[in-house]
This record gives structure tokens, sequence and C-alpha cells, in this order.
């Protein structure tokens, strides 16, 4: 049965990749976007002149900020959508030594508006499910100790974009208990693939081995780090929208259960894209976890979800959407 579904953070990374997959379905999407500048708009244009070609009439876009509640519950309220996947937010660990308001304003804020616009959509009968972003930035430090379950102590954040997620868990765990609204988070381990984000390790090492730049690594390489490919995430999220509506908050972690150690992850690298690597060592900082590593037995018991990607697989297919964006014939 088609559904008319919000996402937010539309022109990004995943909320793109899901996108196409739902209109694929037969889904009518609406989609939203500020469009900001932290990293290549272009690359956000580019995205959105995909879901325009393959959805036609079933896409309907809108530059537009969450945190803005009037013009979030416009929308809302002209289309009401029965179910909003809220994949919008100010992303990245290290930028929030920059811009504090940023994360504050998007992450805080804007998820409170999701909650308010979901909660006049179930009231009115409209909405049944809503699904959003977290991070596996959650589980702080103690991911050092091996892989984390959903059940792990998330009261200790090392970065102010963690916290904010772990404030969006809470915040939503207390919507549900008290309006009744389904409300379901995805933490997500270190997202790949095709249309990823410049800003995140892959993209960016890739940028600097074609051009021959040095690449930063923290530790000397001595981090470890849950690299999961594009379509298995989308995969577990279209999983859920299936599953339906659950009568009791959820989180589920969405990783590959299979850390790679930060030196490996860059021979992988350079090796599929036939090119050398040069190293710039560098002081660890205090934002950066030693060790991300999911445990998904609850997402398997729940919708029978695995990862399914090997990272050479993966890092493969990205680096042959880079090489034919980067000359202007993205697929």
């Amino acid at each position: 049965m088609s559904k008319t579904i919000l996402i937010t953070g539309a022109a990004g990374f995943i909320g793109m990749s899901l996108a196409r997959q739902l209109l694929d379905a037969g889904h009518t999407i609406i989609g939203l976007d500020n469009m900001n500048d932290y990293y290549d708009t272009n690359l956000k244009h580019a995205r959105l002149k995909v879901l325009e070609k393959e959805g036609g009439n079933n896409f309907t876009f809108y530059k537009a900020d969450f945190a803005d509640r009037e013009a979030l519950l416009a929308i809302t309220r002209k289309h009401t959508p029965g179910l909003i996947v809220h994949l919008g937010a100010q992303a990245g660990v290290r930028y929030g030594l920059l811009n504090q308001d940023a994360y504050l304003q998007s992450n805080l804020i804007g998820h409170f508006n999701i909650l308010m616009a979901a909660k006049e959509l179930h009231e009115q009968k409209h909405l049944t499910q809503l699904l959003y972003a977290s991070s596996s930035s959650v589980y702080g430090h103690i991911s050092k100790e091996g892989s984390c379950a959903e059940d792990a102590d998330t009261s200790k954040p090392v970065s102010l974009y963690a916290a904010t997620k772990v404030a969006d868990e809470a915040l939503s765990h207390a919507w549900q208990t008290q309006f009744g609204i389904s409300c379901t988070g995805l933490r997500f381990f270190t997202v790949y693939g095709p249309w990823g984000r410049p800003d995140m390790t892959p993209l960016m090492f890739t940028e600097k081995i074609m051009n021959g730049d040095k690449i930063p690594l923290f530790n000397s390489g001595d981090l470890w780090r849950d690299f999961t490919y594009i379509d298995d995430i989308v995969k577990g999220i279209t999983g859920l929208i299936a599953r339906g509506p659950q009568p009791t908050p959820e989180v589920f972690n969405l990783g590959n259960q299979n850390p790679v150690q930060m030196t490996d992850f860059v021979q992988t690298l350079a090796s599929v894209l036939g090119k050398e690597a040069f190293i710039d060592n560098q002081p660890w900082p205090p934002t950066e976890v030693y060790r991300t590593s999911a445990n998904t037995e609850k997402l398997k018991a729940a919708i029978g979800w695995a990862p399914a990607t090997p990272l050479a697989e993966g890092l493969k297919n990205m680096a042959t959407w880079y090489q034919t964006y980067k000359t202007g014939t993205p697929a």
C-alpha cells in the first residue's frame, strides 16, 4: 500500500538514497531540506535532480528549515504524511568545536519541531509512525570495550553532536510514552557509498588519495570504525517502515558488525583506487572515540536484517560513482 512520506534531509546522503528506494516502491515522497552549505551544495542539488527525474509527480521538494516550526507545519498540514523519516540534522563531530549554535538549532529545536508536527498529524489520524536518525556516537568511549548493544549506557557522550542525539532519543521516548506516537531511533554506524558526504572519511580520503594529498590519521591509524554500506542502511530503514508502528519506543543499531582499523581501511581504499596513500599522523582529538562496533542482533530479530556488502565491494561502488560524478556523468 502506497504512503505519503515526509523525508527531512532529502537532499542529504541517506535521505536521497532512501527516497529513491521508496519512490521506486510507489510511495509519494515529500522532501524537505534547508540546503545549507555545511558541505558542497552542488552535490545536494545533484541529488535532488536525480530524485526529481526518477520521482516525477510523486516527488515534491521544499527548501525549508525544520527549525522553523511554522514553515514545517505549513508543509505537514498541506500534505498530511502518514509517515515521517527524520534524517535532517547538523551532522559531524568535529564541526561542533566551531559552531555550537547550529547543533542546538537543528538537532534540538528542529527535532522538537518534528515531534510537534508528528503529534498534530497523529491526533488527526494521519500519522502512524516516526523514524528518526540517531548515531553510533551516542555510545561514547564505551565502544572501546567491544560491540555496543542498544541497552548500553549512553549517558556520557564525548561530543556536542552525540549529546544532541542522546537528547533526541530521550525526547522521542517521552513523546511516545505521553502521546502514543510510534517513535523509532536509527543509530547509524559510519555510512558510506555512492552519493556520500564529502566531509566523511570514505569520500574525503578518496579525494585526497586521487589528488596525491596526505591523509590525516589519528592515533597512528589505531582507531576502528564500523563502516556500513548505504544499500544495507536503506534496507534496514525500509524494513522498519514495513514492520509498522510499535507500542513502545525503540532504537536500533544499523551497522556492519565488522569494524575495520583505519590503517587497513586506507590500504583497502587505495587498492580499490589503484593509487598510493600518503599518511599524515595527527594527535587523537578528544571528540573521536577509539572504536565503533555495532551489535545488530536486535534489528535482525525484528525484521531479519543483516548487512550484506563487504567493504571492498562497497568502496569499489563508491569509487566508480565518484569518478563518474567528477566527470559530470553521475549514475
